[in-house]
């Protein structure tokens, strides 16, 4: 029989620690092992406890949870899900959490403890996704090669159009190579990153921060440009259409919170742009992004998968691996290296 998953819970409220106590104990393959009120308790129960995985408020007294979780990523790294409200004004913390090396959030209900029960699946599922992530949240920091010089005297020959599929991992992942890319890449380039609606254009005012190339929120009518990158919007499904190079319509998902699907932009990137796309699936849970990365090979075009040695989560690459859907499989690093030399 496997050991129980030890979960440390760190929050200010006696209400969401209790809370979230009662959920876990709840699961027989889980067992809290401690509690904390604050960032400081939380680090000083880490190195003493070792759980497999923490929760962490981010708003806490004496030392938040941002601060305590860069302590612990930098001393002895382990899966960290964070706690969350889903408001513009949670978006910044939440996103920078995940940068740090955060696993994934939960979203923090405003009305406790009446909507308990119904986070109780959202909780256990992120935990037991989390526990798988230890071998790989202990593996060296990113080092990415300085790429900028390549393409400095190179135009396109054609429109060419890249897609970045990513789920759990990706916000940090995506922080660390799309930087790599030259400003003067000859492609138009999508990011999706499963995120709900009112993160996703605080995660491409990041990326535009951090980044040569410019990035946004993809707009209804935005026109796909060579250097430009557009971060599909949650809640909706991107689609490029026709007109120009591309141009973005977006469609709703199933609910306003829902993620934007990978596979439906991919496949209407094939379908536009051919031999002309690239696709590129990174870290994240499920499926998603594999009936994408197929088209895109039916197509004439090149797909690139992130290796299992440096995805956080290697679900998504491997579905699409196992689909034969996959020209080369490459670390982290080497991503952006592959995109140059594909382009």
């Amino acid at each position: 029989m496997l050991r129980p998953v030890k979960v440390l819970v760190v929050d200010d409220s006696a209400l969401v620690r209790k809370m979230l106590g009662d959920i876990i104990r709840s699961d027989p393959q889980m067992e809290v092992v401690g509690t904390a009120s604050n960032g400081l308790e939380a680090v000083k129960a880490a190195a003493e406890l070792d759980p497999d995985v923490i929760t962490m408020d981010i708003h806490m007294p004496e030392m938040d949870g941002l601060t305590a979780l860069e302590h612990i990523m930098k001393k002895n790294p382990r899966p960290v899900v964070m706690l969350s409200a889903l408001t513009r004004r949670g978006a910044v913390p939440t996103i920078r959490s995940l940068e740090l090396g955060a696993v994934d959030f939960i979203a923090k209900p405003a009305h406790l403890p009446a909507e308990a029960r119904a986070m109780s699946e959202d909780v256990l599922g992120k935990i037991r996704m989390a526990a798988g992530t230890a071998s790989t949240m202990r593996r060296s920091a990113f080092q990415a090669p300085r790429l900028a010089s390549r393409f400095k005297e190179r135009k396109p020959a054609t429109a060419k159009a890249i897609v970045f599929g990513a789920s759990a991992g990706g916000p940090k992942a995506l922080a660390e190579i799309l930087p790599e890319l030259p400003e003067n890449i000859p492609a138009s380039i999508i990011v999706v990153q499963h995120l709900p609606a009112v993160f996703t254009r605080t995660f491409a005012e990041r990326l535009d921060y951090r980044s040569g190339i410019s990035v946004k929120e993809a707009e209804r009518g935005d026109r796909l440009e060579p250097g430009l990158a557009l971060v599909a919007p949650g809640g909706f499904n991107l689609v490029v259409t026709k007109g120009g190079s591309g141009r973005v319509a977006l469609k709703e998902a199933d609910s306003v919170k829902a993620s934007p699907a990978i596979d439906v932009t991919m496949a209407s990137v094939a379908e536009l742009y051919g031999e002309d796309a690239i696709g590129v699936l990174m870290t994240g849970m499920g499926t998603d992004g594999a009936e994408g990365m197929a088209r895109i090979k039916e197509m004439k075009g090149k797909t690139v998968a992130q290796d299992e040695s440096t995805s956080l989560v290697f679900g998504m690459p491997r579905a699409a691996i196992e689909r034969r859907a996959v020209d080369c499989v490459v670390p982290l690093r080497e991503i952006p290296e592959a995109i140059l030399c594909l382009l």
